[in-house]
């Protein structure tokens, strides 16, 4: 058929010009070991091809010598490897197309290529790079001997074989390493790689003068320490960065001049996810978290951004769905869950001005929950607190007519019941919200906090309730029913008595920090104190966190102290009646928003203490303990 005949016909049949197309085979190269197989398709215009005639090196089907093809596609090497790589063709008997040479490279176990390593954008990561036959998996050692003691996590070759590329990252600034592939291949054979050597660059900027303590003996829990640094009161330094636990820097982002993550936390991916935040003004107060616009971003370990939300995309996709508000700023945490969607924490204005309560023309800063599908690129569900909760509940107070009404610090899943539990600072409130999923209608389920829902047994009340806290964690194997919540209790403004008395009023308990552990039962909305860690003197009236390590003992960042001016500071503790200080970070100039223990910058790979002592033997020898 002529290929004008067919532009007459495809107007009344589809026909598909298929002479004046390209055809493409895929894959577009293979690596395989000798006797393995890889299917080749071929297409002209998206249209499988009629009557292809397959060929290994011109011929044919192929050869003994060479591999042969069969009339599907399907390419088998031969038990003895060729010299050299093969080339594989097709060609269309009924449009006389012919395809380009698509290469088939051997994978010779006793003889394969070295990999490669090269430097990346980020002066302390390099990309390891290395042909791998189909099936094959691979992860890198390294370390700053031919030890090693520090290893990636494992990736799988490419579906056709090919190039294998892992980030390597968790190395010091301007320091020597080796390196080494270790690959497993299809057939149970384990392989190791030429030691390989790379040189990490130096810092871009500066880094606040980290200092770490360790008790004597004591041994702390395995993995390193994320940071997200608010640098309002301690001039421009990095402020996205994971250290050692001797608090050398081994990873960073320079997310942008004047920004920070607000905040940051690893992706089951091994990418990292956070809000850029720009850096507030120093005032002297406490350093402004204002929520000021910026975006979501997902960065490799290299820095690249892969992904980004903005507010504005946000908004458009925002009143596409005809939800009434436009969110006015992106801030404080940010909530990746098992489908792949976001919950993005927003926050906008409402003037009331007959609202029963609040002075007329009173501005309240409430905020809301966005469930973000990144394939759509646009929010499947919503949810407000100017929908839930009364504006006239205002505990921390209105100032020159605006009121920091609910100032929501924290997102967590519970995967029990597909529900998301808020924390809600200005609120001294920790609620559940009925999400299911993103099928939910978004009521309340229960709010924990004083006022709330629960009753604590005689004595525990109303001191032992929570107060501008920050970073709930659910640290039982369910998340309800009967479970164990835990988070930092920054105490501002404890009531001490059923008087309402405040905590530091004449004649009472000065105020403090705290990290609780609740038994919380939502069947009876009854809880009860099942382990604290009373922090006196430490009061830390902004930020934080706490979370539960994989050895049972607790660690906690103690943000702002209003005894320890210019300087936060982490600990790990036992978990005990009388917990026993075994570890302590202090982080002087930048107020610490975020800083928690991470298993290793991979998924699923734990870093112990010794694995790192091992990969740093040579500078720990160099460079002054701590």
């Amino acid at each position: 058929m002529s290929s004008t005949l067919c532009v007459v016909v495809s107007l009344l049949s589809g026909c598909t010009n298929v002479e004046s197309s390209i055809l493409v085979v895929s894959p577009s190269q293979a690596v395989i070991m000798a006797g393995q197989s890889v299917q080749f398709t071929a297409s002209a215009g998206g249209v499988p091809i009629g009557q292809p005639v397959w060929m290994v090196n011109g011929t044919a089907g192929g050869s003994a010598a060479v591999g042969t093809i069969s009339s599907s596609g399907s390419y088998t090497a031969p038990k003895q490897l060729p010299g050299a790589m093969v080339l594989i063709t097709v060609e269309s008997q009924t449009s006389g197309l012919h395809s380009a040479n698509v290469p088939v490279y051997f994978f010779n176990p006793s003889n394969f290529t070295p990999g490669t390593v090269t430097a990346t954008a980020n002066p302390l990561v390099a990309v390891y790079s290395f042909l791998a036959p189909e099936g094959a998996s691979a992860q890198i050692q390294f370390g700053q001997t031919t030890n090693y003691g520090l290893t990636t996590w494992t990736k799988l070759a490419p579906s056709s074989g090919g190039t294998i590329s892992i980030f390597v990252a968790g190395m010091l600034a301007t320091t020597t390493y080796h390196m080494q592939a270790l690959v497993h291949l299809p057939d149970g054979t384990a392989l190791a790689d030429s030691d390989q050597m790379f040189m990490t660059g130096s810092l871009p900027a500066p880094v606040s003068n980290i200092t770490v303590q360790q008790t004597p003996g004591a041994a702390t829990a395995p993995g390193v320490e994320l940071m997200c640094l608010d640098p309002s009161d301690g001039g421009n330094e990095l402020t996205a960065l994971v250290t050692d636990l001797s608090g050398n820097v081994i990873w960073y982002d320079n997310i942008g001049s004047g920004e920070w993550p607000f905040p940051m936390k690893p992706l089951p991916n091994g990418d990292m996810l956070l809000v850029a935040s720009p850096a507030t003004t120093s005032s002297g107060q406490v350093p402004s978290t204002s929520e000021n616009l910026n975006e979501v971003r997902e960065i490799d370990l290299a820095g690249d951004v892969l992904n980004r939300i903005s507010l504005t995309q946000i908004n458009s996709g925002l009143a596409s769905i005809g939800v009434s508000f436009q969110a006015a700023s992106l801030h404080h945490d940010i909530l990746p869950l098992p489908n792949g969607h976001l919950i993005l924490l927003v926050n906008y204005n409402e003037t009331f001005n007959n609202q029963p309560g609040l002075p007329p023309g009173t501005i309240v800063t409430g905020d809301a929950l966005i469930d973000w599908d990144p394939k759509q690129a646009a929010p499947v569900w919503t949810w407000s607190t100017f929908d839930h909760l009364d504006p006239s509940r205002i505990p921390y107070g209105i100032s020159n007519g605006v009121a920091d009404w609910t100032h929501s610090n924290a997102v967590i899943y519970s995967p029990s019941d597909g529900n998301i539990v808020l924390s809600m600072r200005n609120q001294n409130w920790v609620i559940k919200i009925n999400y299911q999923n993103g099928t939910g209608d978004g009521s309340i389920l229960w709010h924990f906090g004083y006022q709330g829902d629960f009753t604590l047994p005689s004595g525990e009340a109303p001191i032992e309730w929570n107060y501008g806290q920050h970073y709930p964690t659910i640290v039982s194997p369910n998340s309800s029913g009967v479970f164990d919540l835990m988070f930092f209790d920054n105490g501002n403004n404890r009531l001490v008595n059923s008087s309402g008395t405040i905590c530091s009023s004449p004649g009472t308990v000065a105020c403090y920090s705290s990290v609780p552990m609740f038994e919380v039962n939502e069947s009876t909305l009854t809880a009860q104190v099942q382990w604290e860690a009373n922090l006196t003197p430490a009061y830390s009236i902004c930020c934080g966190d706490a979370l539960m390590l994989p050895n049972g003992d607790i660690e906690y960042d103690v943000a702002y102290n209003l005894f320890t001016p210019g300087m936060s500071y982490v600990q790990e503790i036992t978990q005990e009646a009388n917990p026993q200080l075994l570890w302590q970070m202090n982080i002087k100039g930048p107020l610490a928003y975020r800083a928690f223990r991470i298993p290793s910058l991979y998924p699923g790979v734990p870093w112990s203490q010794a694995a790192i002592a091992t990969s740093e033997a040579v500078a720990r020898k160099a460079r002054p303990s701590h």
